[in-house]
């Protein structure tokens, strides 16, 4: 799994925790039902928000569930999982975006693609995702075209960059992606009043989860010669920071214009939880308070030194084993398949604080009312 944000079980509560894997799981199976079984590979956190935003928005009585059967990713539990036209736009999205991934690789000789078969076998691949993601779009009436193009032009505006070239012209084609796809979940759900508020909300949500990457990944790519934003525009952590912060905030005010049926989740995905992907960036918090020593009341956490990740291919099969063990769901903690990191699973128990510590007095629809 990857994405930027990645809660803790414990910190959803049992209800949140529960819709939160049905949208999981949804966006998996929509993958394997309408893409095939490897396409499930791309299955991230950060996908599935598009198909929590499209339930949120919808009408309470409009059944977006199913029954689903036993799963390793469940601990052969069987579940309720989210299904409609929510899932399928994230399965496209997905599949779109990791399909550029893929060829960022190759472009840039990752490990394994280095060699010109192993390269040209992640092309035919890549190919085949992005044809099943446009496909995909639409089905649910969304122009893939607009993802397709602000990679390519991602690729033309990181050559021309430069040492003081605004960080947030290397972000906007992101920006620009993220605010299209966020905005259709308001068109599927039928509430074309909220496609405004959205398309803003994802616009930050792209500079942020642009910007979060490249802060994670700034010593790695020091090390190994890769382009990094930051880097390259001589960008300091502090302004990334605060260009984080001010994202975060625009985030906030977006949905709170948008109208919900039931905005908790989103709530605490969009809110809470991005607040800890910024400051997990950083290196100002840990991601779970419970599960590092020398954190919280028992002194100051120190961020582990970075790991070199792996590459597509390796972390394909690293994926694949997760999957097989169960480890992705139900260990406590284990290694992220392509960036090394470290990573929780998310059905596992710890005690931790409320999700809403820091919520900054915000009135939308806060999960812990009557916490």
């Amino acid at each position: 799994m990857f994405g930027i944000v990645r809660p803790c079980g414990h910190r959803l509560g049992e209800g949140l925790k529960a819709q939160w894997m049905a949208h999981l799981c949804g966006l998996c199976l929509a993958l394997r039902r309408d893409h095939g079984q490897f396409a499930r590979v791309v299955t991230n956190y950060d996908g599935l928000l598009l198909s929590v935003l499209t339930e949120a928005q919808a009408d309470a009585t409009s059944g977006s569930r199913r029954p689903a059967g036993p799963c390793a990713l469940r601990g052969m539990r069987t579940a309720s999982v989210a299904q409609g036209e929510g899932a399928r736009l994230a399965a496209a999205v997905s599949l779109v975006l990791a399909s550029a991934k893929v060829h960022d690789h190759v472009a840039d000789r990752d490990g394994l693609l280095a060699h010109r078969p192993m390269a040209a076998a992640a092309r035919r691949v890549a190919v085949g995702w992005g044809r099943a993601g446009e496909r995909g779009g639409s089905a649910v009436g969304f122009d893939t075209g607009v993802l397709v193009d602000a990679v390519d032009r991602q690729t033309g505006i990181e050559a021309l960059a430069g040492y003081g070239t605004p960080l947030l012209t290397v972000t906007e084609p992101t920006e620009t992606a993220t605010a299209a796809a966020f905005a259709h979940t308001a068109v599927l759900a039928g509430r074309p009043g909220n496609a405004e508020p959205l398309a803003e909300a994802g616009r930050l949500f792209g500079r942020l989860a642009h910007l979060l990457d490249a802060v994670e990944d700034r010593e790695p790519d020091a090390r190994s010669g890769a382009w990094n934003p930051l880097t390259v525009t001589g960008t300091p952590l502090a302004e990334a920071r605060r260009l984080a912060e001010d994202a975060l905030h625009g985030i906030r005010l977006a949905l709170r214009e948008a109208e919900f049926t039931d905005g908790k989740l989103v709530h605490l995905l969009l809110a809470h939880e991005l607040r800890r992907s910024v400051d997990r960036a950083f290196g100002t918090v840990p991601a779970c308070a419970a599960h590092q020593p020398g954190s919280g009341p028992y002194g100051p956490y120190t961020p582990q030194k970075p790991t070199v990740p792996r590459g597509f291919l390796a972390g394909c099969g690293a994926f694949l084993a997760l999957c097989c063990t169960c480890r992705l769901c139900c260990a406590e903690e284990y290694e992220g398949p392509w960036s090394r990191r470290k990573r929780e699973g998310c059905c596992r128990d710890c005690d931790c604080d409320c999700p809403c510590d820091g919520c900054d007095g915000c009135d939308c629809c806060c999960p812990c009312d009557g916490c």
